[in-house]
C-alpha cells in the first residue's frame, strides 16, 4: 500500500468534518438568511473547497478506491470545488445553498459509512 493510500481515512474524515461544519454554520438558516450573511457564505464555501480537495486527493492516491466506491459522487465534489475556487466572484449562491440543503445531507450518509467501515 502506498503512503498516500494510508491517508485515505484522513481525507474521508476531512470530508465528514467539512459537511458537519457547514451544517453547524447554516443551522436554523433559510436561503434568504444565507444570501444575506457573507460570513456564513465564506465559511460554507471554504468547507466545500475542503470537501473537493479531499476527494481529489483520494482520487490521486487510489483510483481503485474511487472505482470501488463509484456510487459516491467524487467527480461532482471535485467539480464543485473547482467552481467555487476559480469562480470566486461569480459563485451562484443559490446553487451553493441547494448543495448545502440537498446534496450534502445525502453525501454525508455514504461518507459516514466509509469512515465507520460499513
Amino acid at each position: 500500500m502506498k503512503h498516500a493510500e494510508l491517508r485515505i481515512p484522513d481525507y474521508i474524515a476531512h470530508i465528514l468534518e467539512a459537511i458537519e461544519r457547514i451544517a453547524e454554520y447554516t443551522a436554523g438558516m433559510d436561503e434568504d438568511g444565507f444570501l444575506r450573511n457573507k460570513l456564513v457564505q465564506d465559511a460554507a464555501i471554504r468547507n466545500i473547497e475542503i470537501i473537493g480537495e479531499a476527494a481529489r486527493n483520494i482520487e490521486r492516491a487510489s483510483p481503485a478506491f474511487i472505482a470501488d466506491h463509484h456510487r459516491i459522487p467524487w467527480s461532482t465534489m471535485i467539480a464543485m470545488r473547482n467552481r467555487v475556487s476559480h469562480g470566486y466572484m461569480t459563485i451562484n449562491l443559490s446553487l451553493v445553498w441547494k448543495t448545502i440543503r440537498s446534496d450534502l445531507p445525502e453525501l454525508e450518509k455514504p461518507i459516514r459509512a466509509l469512515r465507520d467501515g460499513a
